[in-house]
């Protein structure tokens, strides 16, 4: 199908829509792990408040994926995924990719990379939920990286990303797997 047919029938605008939000999600989840700002990381459980910054966020020494993975996981890999739980390098690399995730989305630059990331993430996070409570096999986390795969897929044409600008900077030059 021609870039005609999909500017003309507003698709690309949808592709862009959804990594924008997904972007955002992603980048939301990095920014509440690492200040404790309420949502997920510091939230008081019993009264519903928010103490943000609280010892749980990553900046106050807490660790972002110990709560998840010592008591939240289940399945067959449950003691695979207890095992990681809190260890320093899973928590910079669920940071990190987080980030790269979240800003790679958001800005539309390095597109590729973080739809990768974020369908390794999502299936990870599947994998340690077996199984899905609401219907056999499929979830949200399988919903998330069908879709990171579509955005992967029309990459090269999203619409309101820096793209154009990020692919002359020497950084993307330099390393063809930012592009």
């Amino acid at each position: 199908m021609s870039l005609k047919k999909y500017v003309a029938d507003g698709s690309l605008y949808a592709w862009a829509l959804l990594r924008i939000v997904l972007g955002y999600i992603f980048l939301w989840a990095f920014l509440d792990k690492l200040f404790g700002l309420g949502f997920a990381t510091c939230k008081v459980k019993a009264s519903g408040l928010v103490d943000v910054g609280c010892s749980q966020a990553w900046v106050n020494g807490g660790s972002p994926t110990k709560g998840f993975l010592a008591n939240a996981t289940t399945g067959p890999f449950q003691d695979f995924y207890h095992n990681l739980a809190g260890r320093a390098w899973v928590d910079w690399l669920f940071m990190l990719g987080l980030l790269v995730i979240g800003l790679g989305l958001l800005l539309g630059t390095w597109i590729r990379l973080a739809a990768f990331a974020g369908i390794v993430l999502m299936l990870l996070m599947w994998s340690s939920l077996l199984w899905p409570a609401n219907s056999p096999g499929v979830d949200e986390h399988i919903v998330y990286a069908i879709a990171l795969f579509g955005i992967a897929l029309t990459a090269e044409h999203q619409a309101w990303s820096l793209r154009s600008w990020w692919l002359k900077t020497r950084l993307a030059q330099v390393l063809p797997f930012l592009k």
